[in-house]
């Protein structure tokens, strides 16, 4: 059997090209059993893809993360992951006799990614539109290609950086926190904005944004004061972290828990991130109450605190709602409330229920930042009481018989032994479960139903 055409080869290398990395990992296995020379041609190509990759990941580790989006949406120095292969394609084309040495760990491997970093950043200046092409993001083309020829200049530095970065985050000593001032000298040696622009790629490199405060406030001993933060070059950081706390406070309040479509997953991560992140911003600066960091500040505090009781106050609310009582006679003129078993299981005010219930026993770190976990627990306490004694009247009256629809009445009583899973209260879900598994043997003596579990 013949081997590949020339037609076919440029095919797949575009195909291959554009392949994410676990796909091409699957294609590599998957071409290993297939027999032919076509085969052997396709796996010896998605090799030298793989080992492409591993060099480009390898020489661009500084820049790789600007290559994409913050996943926390927080506003940073980035590039079109398109520009990504082209750029290595033009820096690593400047230098083919050095990639193979790229292949063996040590001192030398990394001697060349500094020299292929800088083969690239001339690449860019010198030949733009083969990294960049004119119409992929024209509005912010010419300011990028600015940024990420000076960024690749900057890399042989972030590249010394990145080892250290765990370590300026935690407790830094005298001789860490020196060697994170030279290291911003140094980049400021090379370009007026290098330390800011260094302080950009290590930024790249955190999950968490807020932690980049905790470099910054290093970066000099006066960085810890709001007068000085917010008049240099850094200030942009604290900035673009209030302003996704501004965000965020505007998707908590807009959070309608009862829609069909309402989700509380996000409203959670987003109290979760407020709450660290201001945090942060009290422990490692210095605001003043009265500027217009400090008021930003107090302003999404004292919203998010009065979200977060509003959603607790909900939550009471949404359970009365959701496992509704009704006035029965008992003897003569007197009443009681007891579980309406016809009550519907699914629906708005169930959906609302399960989602308050859901945020109130996932808030406990935020409602403490916020001020609310006192009332929090006091909630947890009472709905712990309310909904056990819901689920032991219903069982009592399926067992008494009273239960027009058992069906529906035990998955009323499953609705609260997950409404306490919910708020966290474990050992009472598995009372009503276990209680829930015999009801109705009374009534009708037949083994206890598997629905009912």
């Amino acid at each position: 059997m013949s081997g590949l055409s020339v037609a076919h080869r440029v095919a797949l290398a575009a195909l291959i090209e554009q392949a994410p990395d676990p796909m091409l990992a699957k294609l590599s296995s998957v071409a290993i059993a297939l027999p032919g020379e076509r085969a052997v041609e396709l796996g010896d190509m998605l090799l030298e893809e793989s080992l492409d990759r591993a060099r480009r990941r390898l020489v661009l580790a500084p820049l790789l993360p600007m290559f994409r989006p913050r996943a926390d949406g927080v506003e940073a120095m980035t590039f079109p992951p398109a520009v990504l292969p082209r750029l290595w394609k033009a820096g690593s084309t400047r230098e083919p006799a050095l990639l193979p040495r790229l292949d063996r760990e040590g001192s030398d491997a990394i001697a060349v990614c500094d020299r292929i970093c800088l083969a690239a950043a001339a690449a860019v200046r010198d030949r733009p539109d083969l990294v960049w092409p004119a119409d992929l993001q024209p509005d912010r083309r010419e300011q990028g290609l600015a940024d990420l020829a000076a960024c690749l200049d900057l890399a042989h530095l972030a590249r010394r950086g990145l080892p250290s970065l765990e370590v300026w985050l935690k407790r830094p000593d005298g001789d860490q926190i020196a060697e994170l001032r030279l290291l911003l000298k140094d980049c400021a040696g090379v370009h007026l904005d290098g330390a800011q622009r260094v302080l950009e790629m290590l930024f790249s490199h955190l999950d968490d944004a807020v932690l980049i405060l905790r470099i910054v406030t290093q970066s000099s001993c006066a960085a810890g004061r709001e007068g000085f933060l917010s008049a240099s070059e850094l200030s942009g950081f604290v900035e673009r972290l209030i302003a996704g706390v501004d965000a965020r406070v505007a998707r908590i309040a807009a959070f309608r828990p009862g829609s069909e479509l309402a989700t509380v997953e996000p409203i959670i991560d987003d109290l979760t991130w407020c709450a660290n992140v201001l945090n942060e911003l009290d422990v490692t600066l210095t605001l003043n109450p009265l500027s217009l960091w400090g008021k930003s500040v107090r302003d999404a505090r004292v919203s998010i605190a009065g979200q977060l009781s509003g959603f607790l106050r909900a939550a009471d609310r949404a359970v009365d709602r959701a496992l509704p009582l009704e006035r029965i006679q008992t003897s003569g003129r007197m009443t009681r409330k007891a579980p309406l078993l016809s009550a519907p299981v699914q629906g708005e005010g169930v959906q609302a229920a399960r989602n308050l219930l859901k945020l109130v026993g996932a808030v406990r770190g935020p409602a403490s930042i916020f001020g609310a976990e006192a009332d929090r627990r006091k909630l947890v306490e009472s709905l712990t009481d309310r909904l056990t004694d819901y689920a032991d009247q219903a069982l009592l009256l399926i067992n008494d018989g009273e239960a027009a629809d058992e069906v529906n009445a035990l998955r009323l009583v499953e609705l609260a032994a997950r409404s306490l899973d919910l708020i966290d209260a474990k050992d009472a879900a598995r009372t009503v479960r276990r209680r829930a598994a015999v009801a109705g043997a009374a009534t009708d003596g037949s083994k206890p139903s598997s629905r009912a579990a």
